[in-house]
């Protein structure tokens, strides 16, 4: 399918023949017939691309300070590489389209096939969107129309928080799109509404729609004129400009107690005595309303109860459309191009002189069949030779897996992605010969002797199952599972024939690991690891106990495999205490005993409140009267051991691991990592949570 797709690093805008997504639990797959074009949205993003490296450092000033503290942790290499990745990760445009639902996903009830929607999808053909980001589009509405309506919410959302009362002067600063659209929807509320511009056309467009509009010169005489010298109940700044003067602008024409909401984006040094004088409030308006960016609501398809959230997102998009059919709302007049997807160029090419008001895609799909598999080359594969194929096109497959598979000179056929342009983008970076959104198809395929799995945490007990009971090799990047049940079912479903299972353990293999095992005795030892984790805010997908499971089966995970790694022995009884500030830091401060049946034992720190600058990592054994130091894996350091310290650029053991494994499913031989240890590291990382609840030791079987 065609996709319009951005270039952060240098604001190329092009289109990209991408597979089409497969339709997932709980959304609903879209052919999209129209999509609408932001032009304030978008030619933020094109700009932002065409600037300079300098320039788009001073626009984030917070993401440079994160780079610098990744410098000071990680060293220079690491860091350029991940600044890299960032810039060339192209961003998919676009998110109020309009479309026919042709599939509907396991647990989706309110729409049917053949179902006239709206959306927030993407420009693109086909898109799958959950079930709260999507309505149904009136009779009376037209596609061209209703494919405004998300943008339309933005507008809507803004307004509510402004919540005017009827025969209030409310202003709207900034009559592009949006605030058209502002306008119209404001006088339905029996507002009087006031619009300033610094272009004629739009005053003038404004103007036919029965607005008192006006030049933005002119706002602070206008205003006294209008109001009798009190000043507007509201102001809703829909504009998009770095300048400062548009925010203390709109203090000075505000009345006393004024509203002023911000849906645009604009400078806010704000003057202190602009604001105290009229005890002004000011709020930012975030997207189409409550729901948004929540996992629960839009991912999960939560709905808020009416009574209490009577306006969310997906109710906000229902109003948008009711207004359209009601002729409230009129977006005709605001159409300035309609191209076809193909003629895409004829809008983006001149996006960035603000000419346009609203421009549509239009999607025709004439002589082009869905397919969720794109050929990025023609090269043929054998049955029994090696080839892999990659699940999961994200950061860690772009900064680790796709690479160092390549070092490891495997041929990869497939890498999947569920919106198919990630797994575009990394098949044509790293030679892979297809990209798809079917893991059925990859499944089925004689040819892939092994799959490398890099989805998110919830997906990997399921896709390690149906690859073993494929008869594949699976190599499943941590966690291996989530809950007792899903460990439960792998173990029975290796244990019936299926070939070699390995987890991407790979601390076990760093070099620094390496060193310290050939002079370590089979006799006992304790082990100290701290882990300087740093934060993560609790809305990441890996905080999410369904999605992610958290950071102890996430991450710490890790570092119990590395006990039974260094010790050579399973783990016996785990106890864990967490610092109890609250549900949240118990998961992401905790200490963690585990004892061994060798008789050795570990402490492991895991912590998020540390200096993001300070080492991440920090390995202490201690063994018959001897030391050895592991300092963030670049530094070894031995003590009562006739060995000199040695120094190494930062290696986790990424590259080792995956050779053996590629080793292994070529000219066969042990699994990498034996099975008994991986079930061992994965019940007793599942009996920490366990410990945290009870407050005592876990005996792991």
């Amino acid at each position: 399918m065609k996709q319009i797709i951005q270039d952060l690093k240098n604001g190329k805008t092009y289109l990209e023949d991408v597979p089409a997504p497969m339709c997932q639990p709980g959304c609903i797959l879209i052919r999209n017939t129209y999509s609408a074009i932001s032009p304030g949205t978008e030619r933020m993003l094109v700009d932002f691309g065409k600037a300079s490296y300098l320039q788009k450092a001073k626009q984030q000033p917070d993401k440079v300070r994160q780079v610098m503290n990744k410098f000071k942790s990680d060293g220079i290499k690491p860091t350029m590489n991940a600044v890299r990745r960032k810039l060339n990760q192209p961003i998919p445009l676009g998110y109020s389209s309009c479309g026919v639902v042709i599939e509907v996903g396991e647990g989706v009830h309110s729409f049917s096939l053949g179902d006239r929607v709206i959306s927030n999808g993407r420009h693109a053909e086909y898109v799958c969107v959950p079930e709260n980001l999507s309505a149904i589009i009136p009779d009376e509405v037209a596609d061209r129309d209703a494919a405004f309506t998300v943008i339309a919410a933005i507008a809507l959302q803004g307004i509510r928080l402004i919540n005017p009362s009827f025969g209030e002067t409310v202003v709207v600063m900034g009559l592009g799109l949006i605030g058209q659209i502002a306008i119209q929807l404001l006088r339905a509320n029996g507002c009087q509404v006031i619009g300033f511009d610094i272009n004629q056309e739009r005053i003038e467009m404004a103007q036919a729609f029965g607005v008192a509009a006006f030049h933005s010169d002119e706002a602070q005489v206008v205003i006294q004129n209008m109001t009798k010298q009190h000043g507007a109940d509201a102001v809703l700044i829909t504009a998009s400009s770095r300048s400062d003067e548009i925010i203390a602008q709109a203090a000075q024409i505000s009345r006393k107690r004024g509203r002023i909401v911000l849906l645009g984006v604009v400078g806010l040094d704000i003057k202190r005595s602009d604001f105290y004088e009229k005890e002004l409030t000011f709020q930012v308006s975030c997207s189409y309303g409550p729901g948004r960016y929540e996992a629960e609501y839009e991912l999960k398809g939560m709905d808020y109860p009416i009574g209490f959230v009577r306006w969310t997102e997906k109710r906000n998009f229902a109003a948008v459309l009711g207004a359209m059919a009601s002729g409230q709302l009129i977006l005709s007049p605001l159409i300035s191009q309609e191209v076809e997807i193909e003629q895409y160029a004829a809008v983006y090419d001149h996006l960035s002189n603000g000419q346009s008001m609203a421009s549509l895609l239009r999607f025709s799909h004439e002589d082009r069949k869905m397919s969720t598999t794109l050929q990025i080359d023609t090269r043929t594969f054998a049955t029994g030779t090696g080839a892999i194929a990659i699940i999961g096109a994200g950061n860690f497959s772009d900064a680790m897996i796709c690479p160092m598979l390549g070092k490891a000179k495997v041929d990869i056929k497939y890498i999947t992605s569920a919106d198919g342009l990630s797994a575009v983008r990394l098949a044509k970076k790293y030679n892979i010969a297809q990209a798809t959104t079917d893991f059925d198809q990859v499944l089925a395929d004689d040819q892939v002797d092994a799959l490398v799995i890099t989805t998110r945490h919830h997906l990997h007990a399921q896709q390690v199952i149906a690859g073993l009971q494929a008869q594949k090799h699976v190599f499943v990047e941590k966690p291996l599972a989530m809950t007792q049940a899903e460990l439960d079912q792998i173990r029975e479903a290796y244990q019936d024939g299926a070939k070699s299972l390995t987890v991407g353990y790979n601390r076990r293999f760093a070099p620094a690991v390496r060193e310290a095992q050939a002079v370590l005795s089979q006799q006992p030892m304790n082990l100290i690891m701290t882990i300087n984790a740093g934060h993560i805010d609790k809305s990441h997908w890996t905080q999410d106990r369904d999605i992610g499971g958290g950071r102890i089966i996430g991450e710490l995970c890790h570092f119990v495999d590395l006990v039974i790694g260094i010790t050579g022995s399973l783990i016996e009884r785990v106890v864990g205490n967490g610092l109890a500030a609250d549900e949240h830091l118990l998961n992401d401060n905790v200490s963690v005993l585990l004892t061994c049946r060798n008789g050795s034992q570990a402490s492991i720190q895991y912590l998020s409140n540390g200096h993001k600058s300070h080492a991440k990592e920090r390995i202490e054994i201690h063994q018959g009267g001897r030391s050895i130091v592991i300092d963030n894996f670049r530094r070894i350091d031995f003590y009562g051991i006739n060995k000199k310290s040695k120094k190494f650029s930062q290696d986790k053991g990424h590259q080792n691991e995956l050779q053996a494994f590629v080793d292994m499913i070529k000219h066969g031989g042990d699994p990498i990592i034996p099975f008994a240890e991986i079930i061992n590291s994965t019940a007793a990382t599942l009996a920490i949570p366990q410990s945290l609840i009870s407050k005592q030791w876990v005996d792991i079987e």
